[in-house]
């Protein structure tokens, strides 16, 4: 079920280093060097899919950017904040 716009924002608003773009979630970190980069997205693997919910991501050489949104939904809805919640600990 997608989130109402008032809660998307109350809910990003307790992500440190998440925005909200239109129907996304995104993160981006940043790493040491390229396998610092892919060593990080191996451990998003685990609890993406034990969420059986997937990021999109993307890597250029030390970064890392993370886009959620629930495809099926057409936006955003809770299982993206779990999910950045978790990744947010990783």
């Amino acid at each position: 079920m997608l989130l109402p716009q008032e809660e998307i924002s109350q809910k990003a608003n307790q992500l440190q280093g998440w925005t909200v773009e239109g129907k996304e979630l995104k993160t981006t970190r940043k790493f040491k060097d390229f396998i610092e980069a892919i060593q990080f997205v191996n451990k998003l693997v685990e609890p993406a899919e034990a969420a059986a919910h997937h990021p999109d991501i993307s890597i250029s050489y030390n970064q890392v950017f993370i886009t959620l949104t629930t495809h099926d939904e057409g936006g955003l809805t809770q299982k993206d904040f779990d999910l950045a919640q978790t990744i947010s600990y990783i």
